[in-house]
């Protein structure tokens, strides 16, 4: 038990391994069967708020026992163990959403939660393979934000629209700011990887140094949210009535 629940192990992630991909392909299956049954996610209705729950229960539980195991094992600190990196950020708004099923939470869940999150799963900053809580706490909470956010722009399909793209990367700039001129350098952390890169060979490797590196985070980001929004009412939603 110590081992499992402790902060040592003797069993290393290896990206690509077999519970990797093993991981992988649970989170894109999942992905493919909440766009291949949209049809039935009717918010009133049973399955639906069953669903619901299911994805709320397993944002809370894996944010809440992350927070027990650094507290447990004496390593929790506010520069590293906040909830405020993107896929963070992300797992509160999308239980937010769930609570309340309000359009701005919808919107920027969808936005911030599903590509990066699932990026997050590709590329995983992790330490432990299978066989230590950690790697469980990660992949479960990294496969739980992206089909929580995506269910949520799924029941409410009209939600995602060109003016959410923007309205969203707006808040994201906003917020960037505030984390890499106060939070960050008043508590020596490297919340959103503003201050240096994360430890593994990530997306955000071939984004250069200095203010390339900032610039290209902000063009990145809204290209994608552009992307995103192309993609989900060219495929996704193309039969619905869409909203401004």
């Amino acid at each position: 038990m110590d081992s499992w629940f402790g902060t040592n192990s003797q069993h290393y992630f290896t990206p690509f391994s077999t519970s990797h991909l093993t991981v992988l392909a649970v989170a894109l299956l999942g992905i493919i069967l909440l766009i291949a049954l949209k049809k039935r996610l009717v918010p009133d209705s049973r399955p639906f708020q069953v669903l619901r729950w299911i994805l709320f229960s397993l944002l809370l539980v894996s944010e809440v026992s992350y927070q027990y195991w650094t507290i447990s094992n004496g390593i929790w600190n506010f520069a590293g163990h906040v909830p405020l990196h993107l896929c963070g950020i992300a797992s509160i708004t999308a239980m937010i959403g769930l609570l309340t099923m309000q359009r701005s939470w919808i919107q920027i869940s969808f936005y911030i939660g599903v590509v990066p999150s699932f990026l997050a799963l590709v590329t995983p900053d992790l330490p432990y393979d299978y066989h230590h809580f950690r790697f469980w706490k990660f992949f479960v909470h990294h496969t739980a934000i992206p089909w929580a956010c995506l269910f949520l722009a799924l029941a409410k399909p009209d939600t995602i629209t060109l003016r959410s793209v923007f309205k969203v990367f707006f808040l994201l700039v906003g917020y960037a700011l505030v984390i890499g001129f106060l939070v960050n350098p008043l508590t020596d952390a490297n919340y959103l990887y503003l201050m240096q890169l994360p430890n593994t060979v990530t997306p955000l490797s071939f984004f250069g140094d200095g203010i390339w590196y900032y610039l290209n985070l902000g063009i990145t980001a809204l290209l994608l949210f552009l992307l995103q929004n192309f993609l989900w009412n060219r495929y996704i939603n193309k039969n619905s009535k869409r909203l401004s």
